[in-house]
């Protein structure tokens, strides 16, 4: 199942992806595009409703073939309802930042915007997010696949560190 729900994340992004190539040639040599995938670790939800809150483990890939970059953290619903309850859940995200000057090419921090996410079995969302270092990263469009049941919307927010 969990490869099921990769397959359908990356397919979803590559064909946004697909309009990366003209974006990119026309971009500043310090424009980053790539794919952040986070997974969520088991046991960590805390679910109170109108907040919930659980662990990450992203890998952030970068279009440009530099190598791979490893971050946790945090994401949830931090003002909205979350009547969802999941034994497994997955984001992938398409990147755009600026460049950043510190060692890693995805900048750290707290990321904020809205999504949503319903399941009966195996689940969907999505999530557009801002945020990194002077707001410069956009984390979009976002496609959330998982296992469980219920539904939830709202603010949601992502906060990485590199690992």
């Amino acid at each position: 199942m969990r490869k099921s729900l990769y397959s359908l994340g990356f397919a979803f992004i590559a064909s946004a992806m697909m309009a990366v190539p003209a974006f990119a040639g026309h971009s500043t040599a310090g424009t980053k595009i790539g794919v952040l995938t986070c997974d969520a670790v088991p046991g960590s939800k805390l679910n109170l409703l109108v907040h919930s809150t659980t662990d990450v483990e992203c890998t952030f890939n970068s279009t440009a073939g530099d190598g791979t970059e490893h971050y946790v953290g945090e994401t949830g619903v931090g003002f909205g309802i979350d009547l969802k309850w999941d034994s497994e859940s997955h984001l992938v995200f398409t990147v755009f930042a600026a460049e950043n000057s510190g060692i890693n090419k995805l900048s750290t921090g707290k990321y904020v915007g809205v999504g949503a996410e319903a399941a009966a079995g195996i689940g969907l969302g999505a999530h557009v997010l801002v945020g990194g270092s002077n707001k410069s990263v956009s984390l979009q469009p976002a496609i959330e696949g998982g296992v469980g049941v219920g539904a939830s919307a709202g603010l949601t927010y992502l906060y990485l560190q590199a690992k």
